[in-house]
């Protein structure tokens, strides 16, 4: 058994004294694992750290076996990633989203969010809407998308503000008034009413407790897990940078 394909390296655990297995998201076989003999060498050890991009090779005597990968690196990040801890952590955050993806199934859509997410930790500040959206999607690929193109009682298109906790479904300000203390706030750049390269920053905290809510609800609850860990340390990293932000006012 071979395959060739591109993937994104999102962990690796080390493996005998010599060895360690890799951990991949890719384009057209999705969530992959295999061995990397003398990945722990010091000449390896660089190339497969989460984040980087490459062209990965699988094989393996029988389709079910872990196999092994040949990684030719592509795109490395970590320096990137060790110099800056909100980077860091959206990387984590990303990559246990992506584990949620079932072994050995296409994601394509995942795999070019995840790539968008990557390709902009030298950016940190277009990283929310970026991360807010592939909650969605993720919540989508499980089974549990948010319908946020219509309001559920009017079916308006319009001025569509919040979001109910029991349906998924948008609601609009005219139709949520009475009830806007059991809603959810939905961002406009969620829904696309707003440009995503600049929500506010009460927008992008919304835009996570309306994913953060069906995530825990939907999925990691039901497993009897809470939500990731590396989502509270990206959270804080978010809310320490905008404080820095707001502290220096006005320019």
């Amino acid at each position: 058994m071979e395959w060739r394909d591109e993937g994104l390296i999102i962990g690796t655990r080390t493996h005998g004294e010599t060895s360690v297995i890799v951990e991949a998201m890719t384009r057209a076989h999705g969530r992959h694992f295999g061995l990397v003999q003398g990945g722990r060498s010091r000449r390896m050890r660089p190339f497969l750290q989460p984040g980087t991009e490459a062209e990965l090779v699988w094989r393996a005597r029988l389709e079910e076996h872990l196999g092994t990968f040949s990684i030719e690196p592509v795109r490395l990040r970590m320096a990137s990633l060790l110099a800056n801890a909100e980077a860091l952590h959206a990387l984590s955050l990303a990559a246990a989203l992506l584990r949620l993806a079932a072994e050995r199934e296409p994601h394509p859509q995942l795999y070019e969010m995840a790539l968008r997410i990557t390709s902009g930790i030298d950016t940190p500040e277009i990283l929310p809407p970026l991360l807010v959206q592939f909650e969605a999607a993720i919540l989508a690929q499980m089974g549990f998308g948010l319908d946020l193109t219509r309001c559920a009682a009017t079916g308006a298109a319009h001025e569509l503000i919040y979001v109910s906790p029991r349906s998924g479904r948008a609601v609009s300000k005219a139709a949520g008034e009475p009830y806007k203390t059991r809603l959810l706030p939905l961002p406009a750049f969620l829904h696309g009413e707003a440009p995503v390269q600049d929500p506010s920053f009460a927008d992008i905290m919304n835009g996570f407790r309306l994913t953060g809510f069906f995530l825990a609800r939907d999925i990691y609850g039901p497993r009897g897990k809470a939500l990731p860990l590396a989502r509270e340390s990206y959270l804080a990293e978010l809310d320490r940078r905008f404080a820095i932000d707001r502290s220096k006012g006005p320019a």
